[in-house]
């Protein structure tokens, strides 16, 4: 036990400013939530302007729409278009024409273009934008495409593109981030009392350490 303790004490030495910074600066960074340091807060609540396309021959160009993307998708040009409502539609630029919604053969067919393993599918399962599972936390219509390994891959359903990937490794470290910040159900609140209370608690008992610690040396050194 003489030993141990020896060795904690060097332990203290060598860990105590460290964890001492990652207290102090943990309790800095969770005292205000993540909006507030964003300045979120600070952004005026205007009704937002549909975006006004004149003279496009997009099918789906004359809907009030809230942004476009372009992307390439199988070798041609695409136009993402998100209505004011959220609704997705894509459409060939060349052309003009909507494109329909991808089904779960499409879906393969993109994760095996795109993915390292994305020919070992073994489940392929679409999920409603109000359905979707916790591991995507995100209100899109996605094709749940789980390949060998428990590697799950998101596709869009309007937009055609992968939206996620997670791996175990992914899901397992979510988890360790919900107690990390002490909200498992939702992983997303960074700043909430009990948080706050125990990372000053935390703050204290490290500075008390540190403290501690010059006060053994020094007696340490009258008894010697």
């Amino acid at each position: 036990m003489q030993h141990f303790a020896r060795w904690h004490i060097w332990l203290g030495w060598v860990v105590g400013v460290p964890i001492l910074m990652w207290m102090v600066t943990g309790l800095f960074m969770v005292a205000r939530p993540i909006e507030e340091v964003r300045g979120n807060h600070l952004r005026k609540d205007l009704p937002e302007q549909p975006l006004i396309l004149p003279g496009s021959q997009l099918a789906g160009a004359d809907m009030e729409l809230k942004e476009m993307r372009a992307v390439m998708q199988g070798g041609r040009p695409v136009a993402i278009l998100t209505a004011m409502d959220g609704a997705v539609t894509r459409v060939d630029m060349a052309s003009g024409a909507r494109i329909p919604a991808i089904d779960a053969v499409a879906a393969r067919r993109i994760i095996e273009q795109r993915i390292e393993g994305g020919d070992k599918v073994t489940s392929v399962r679409l999920f409603a934008a109000d359905e979707v599972p916790f591991d995507f936390r995100r209100p899109l219509p996605v094709w749940q495409v789980t390949l060998d390994g428990g590697v799950r891959v998101y596709v869009g359903r309007d937009t055609g593109e992968i939206e996620a990937v997670r791996t175990r490794w992914w899901r397992a470290f979510d988890f360790m981030w919900g107690l990390h910040i002490l909200d498992p159900q939702t992983r997303e609140d960074t700043s909430h009392p009990l948080l706050i209370v125990l990372a000053a608690l935390g703050t204290f008992g490290a500075l008390l350490g540190c403290v501690l610690m010059f006060r053994r040396r020094r007696a340490r050194v009258v008894e010697s």
